[in-house]
């Protein structure tokens, strides 16, 4: 449906939709997002670095996180083969409705092989259009179906097209959900094109950042695996959001955004 809706609008429609996303995520709609690094600077003194299920020091390495939105979908599996061929840990924003509850076994495979579960609402309403009841069901329907598959709910959530006001932080907060917004995007929704894909990706690459793909496009899992190559060679280390933000944690309600360099 996502998909699909998308599609039809059209070239000039698709760069409309773009532009305007951007623009929205960019002035935060009012709320003041935190950088990675201001997360693991604010980290109480007890969170040591070197902790308990710490692979990696992000203030210490160059890390980046791949996170894919709106999934799963049919070609997920095999991306989650190349993930696991590769050793890349990866964050999932899973879409509930149409995704989530038609392949309850991708979702647990993701969890299953170690990478975060996330909430990318249950039907992609743009938050910012509704009011807080309807914010919460959005939110909260696809926290249950995520739960009853992993076991787990998530604590991470992406606002569609990264929209965000005062009302989704607050239902955000009261869910355990902190907000995760991204510095770099593919717009692989507007081209099928793996190579463009991947150019897009490779141009934008910084430290601290986070990659927004979309698994539920033709283009998009072709061009995985030439950006992870490429990235392990200009010597950063793939981590999930959360180890991103480690020794800091996610604090819902509180949204994340990477700065570029």
């Amino acid at each position: 449906m996502f998909r699909s809706r998308l599609r039809r609008r059209g070239g000039t429609a698709v760069a409309l939709l773009a532009a305007a996303s951007l623009m929205v995520t960019l002035s935060g709609c009012g709320v003041d997002p935190l950088t990675p690094q201001e997360a693991r600077e604010g980290a109480g003194s007890d969170d040591k670095p070197g902790g308990a299920g710490r692979r990696v020091d992000c203030a210490e390495v160059k890390c980046i996180a791949l996170t894919f939105d709106a999934g799963p979908g049919k070609d997920t599996p095999k991306l989650l083969d190349i993930l696991k061929e590769k050793q890349v840990p990866a964050t999932f924003f899973l879409l509930g409705s149409k995704h989530v509850d038609r392949y309850p076994k991708v979702v647990k495979r993701i969890a299953d092989e170690g990478h975060e579960v996330a909430n990318h609402t249950w039907t992609h309403r743009i938050l910012t259009d509704l009011d807080a009841a309807e914010v919460r069901e959005e939110l909260e329907r696809t926290q249950d179906a995520v739960e009853k598959i992993t076991g787990r709910k998530p604590t991470l959530m992406r606002p569609p097209q990264g929209r965000t006001d005062d009302t989704v932080s607050e239902v955000s907060r009261e869910l355990g959900l902190a907000q995760i917004l991204w510095s770099i995007t593919a717009k692989d929704y507007s081209t099928d094109d793996s190579a463009l894909i991947r150019q897009r990706v490779l141009d934008q690459a910084h430290g601290d950042g986070i990659i927004l793909l979309h698994d539920i496009y033709d283009g998009t899992v072709p061009a995985v695996p030439p950006i992870i190559d490429e990235l392990k060679r200009r010597g950063f280390t793939f981590v999930t959001v959360p180890e991103l933000l480690a020794p800091g944690k996610a604090e819902p309600g509180t949204v994340y955004r990477p700065e570029k360099d």
